[in-house]
């Protein structure tokens, strides 16, 4: 099991693959395993590299200082480990404003930015969400309702046409061992609530892909669009039919795109 020991935490990674390393962030109540279904459509062509961020997955401990800051610092400190100078990073939601601190922190090392399904905003809905959604997991059965209550905002409405997508996704969730304690997700919602992106979009000057999710409700496009427009080097795509969790709602188009991005900007 790959681990880095770091000060305060044992940092858990997983790394899938051959080529130019490429760093997949995780967002909002996700790890690792998020990527379980993109990664093999990336890993003949890239090392990917996959951490569990702090208060998620394998990392321990799961109360280790938990702000976004350190999650950014653990990936970076991830990097060095693995002896990769110059590396491709991308991230879903809050993975996605990482990868952008990280691009404005090391631009000698980042090749390239990918941003899916997220937004420099502050949405207030988006924290009302989580905040309701904590509050549904600490009631009664409340570890199966909270699940059940997440899905209409991250997934499109094709998740919805099967029947049993609900109940499978609810069963998987509460067999996968390393899932978020409540507690763990309570600091990560306030780490979120107290992050403050610094980076500046127009002094990123590596090539930024970003993804949007047509039927996205925690961040939606309209709105999240306007805060990558001074970025010098954008790229963007639509994705109609995806909700927030853009990864499992169109991963072979993301992949497809992503791909071809990265081909045509390859680690120099």
């Amino acid at each position: 099991m790959p681990e880095l020991t770091l000060p305060d935490l044992t940092l858990h990674y997983e790394v899938d693959g051959d080529g130019p390393p490429l760093l997949l962030l995780a967002g909002m109540l996700s790890d690792s395993a998020t990527w379980a279904g993109f990664t093999p459509l990336l890993s003949d062509h890239f090392t990917v590299i996959r951490p569990d961020n702090r208060t998620t997955g394998r990392t321990v401990p799961r109360d280790a200082p938990a702000d976004v800051v350190h999650m950014i610092a653990d990936a970076l400190a991830l990097m060095d480990h693995l002896g990769h100078g110059a590396f491709h990073v991308a991230g879903h939601s809050l993975g996605g404003l990482m990868s952008l601190e990280l691009a404005a922190l090391m631009p000698e090392r980042v090749a390239t930015v990918g941003v899916f399904a997220s937004g420099r905003i502050r949405v207030p809905r988006t924290m009302a969400v989580f905040d309701a959604l904590l509050a549904i997991r600490r009631a009664p059965q409340g570890e199966r309702l909270w699940l059940q209550a997440l899905h209409p905002w991250i997934f499109g409405n094709g998740f919805f046409e099967d029947a049993d997508a609900t109940r499978t996704a609810i069963v998987a969730a509460l067999g996968y061992p390393h899932m978020q304690t409540v507690d763990a997700m309570a600091l990560q919602i306030e780490a979120f609530r107290a992050f403050r992106p610094k980076a500046r979009m127009a002094e990123i000057a590596c090539p930024t892909l970003v993804a949007y999710a047509g039927q996205d409700l925690l961040v939606p496009p309209a709105l999240a669009q306007p805060s990558f427009a001074n970025l010098p080097d954008l790229h963007e795509v639509t994705f109609p039919d995806a909700g927030h969790s853009i990864v499992w709602d169109a991963p072979d188009a993301l992949a497809d795109h992503l791909l071809h991005f990265l081909g045509k900007h390859p680690i120099r």
